[in-house]
């Protein structure tokens, strides 16, 4: 991933350009993003999710840990409509109250994971030597570690709720993004613009924070919409293995009720299995369009 740095900061070319130069680029960006059909419908997948995730006790009628008589119902029930688990549950109102744990533990894992790498990343980067050697050594020690297994182990060892969870696959996921914010820092450290900024007296967290960092922001976002996806994969496989929070309804712990029932009431693990696979795939695919629209050589293309 390439990031221009042709010696202006994100802040300075924004007040030098003329107001018609800023929509241009704004346009061009959105026309990078949206070229692409498919990213079209991660969109208004993500919107559906999230709104029906915002909004669960307005779009069901029924509570998801309530069962009832109706078990095993087949989907096409006037009152149950995506059909019923082994228990009575209502399996539409599970799909939907499942959707607010998957979006929160994969976007509070990112969000944290991305803290600590940025953190990381800007350290190592701009100071440089033995602390850029060390920083670097603990990054590849947590990129050697099997993630899944990992948090499985840590899960089943403290114990199951989505606070754990959160923080262990913030901890395992935030290597990546600190290689990358490492590597670009370093290389915008020794950029005209940095060294301007010296010259003017400004400290070095002022540096980081105001000259460098706007311009790592395009892989911090791509990085981050890619880290979303697979930590609700990751939330899924433990919640499947009846290491999620008991409490909570998730898509994995739907999958472990209905393992049983394969074959006698296959809608029981269709409906939240086609919930993973729609959530992770468009925020893939978001990811995907961010690269491109966000990479200047992009814009050269387009």
């Amino acid at each position: 991933m390439s990031i221009d740095v042709s010696g202006t900061t994100t802040a300075m070319q924004a007040s030098i350009a003329p107001e018609g130069g800023t929509r241009y680029r704004a346009a061009s960006f959105r026309r990078r993003l949206l070229r692409r059909p498919a990213t079209w419908v991660a969109i208004a997948s993500l919107l559906l999710i999230v709104t029906l995730a915002a909004f669960a006790p307005w779009v069901t009628h029924t509570h998801p840990l309530d069962g009832g008589l109706d078990s095993l119902l087949p989907p096409g029930s006037p009152q149950h409509w995506l059909g019923t688990d082994d228990l009575g549950r209502d399996i539409w109102t599970r799909v939907v109250y499942g959707t607010r744990i998957s979006l929160l533990v994969g976007v509070a894992s990112a969000a944290l994971a991305a803290v600590i790498g940025v953190l990381v990343g800007a350290l190592a980067g701009y100071y440089g030597g033995w602390l850029d050697t060390t920083l670097m050594r603990i990054a590849e020690f947590f990129q050697t570690l099997p993630r899944f297994v990992l948090a499985l182990i840590v899960i089943a060892l403290f114990g199951a709720s989505v606070t754990k969870m959160i923080l262990v696959i913030a901890v395992l996921s935030w290597p990546q993004l600190a290689r990358v914010v490492r590597a670009t820092v370093a290389s915008l450290n020794q950029s005209q613009f940095v060294d301007a900024a010296r010259v003017a007296g400004m400290g070095s967290r002022a540096i980081i924070l105001r000259e460098i960092l706007p311009n790592v922001a395009a892989p911090i976002v791509v990085i981050g919409s890619l880290d979303i996806a697979a930590a609700i994969l990751i939330e899924a496989s433990l919640s499947f293995f009846g290491l999620g929070d008991p409490n909570q309804v998730s898509w994995g712990a739907m999958l472990n009720d209905a393992q049983q029932y394969l074959r006698s009431a296959w809608w029981m693990s269709a409906f939240p299995g086609l919930g993973i696979a729609l959530t992770v795939l468009s925020f893939n695919l978001l990811g995907d369009a961010l690269n491109d629209a966000l990479n200047p050589r992009g814009e050269q293309g387009a």
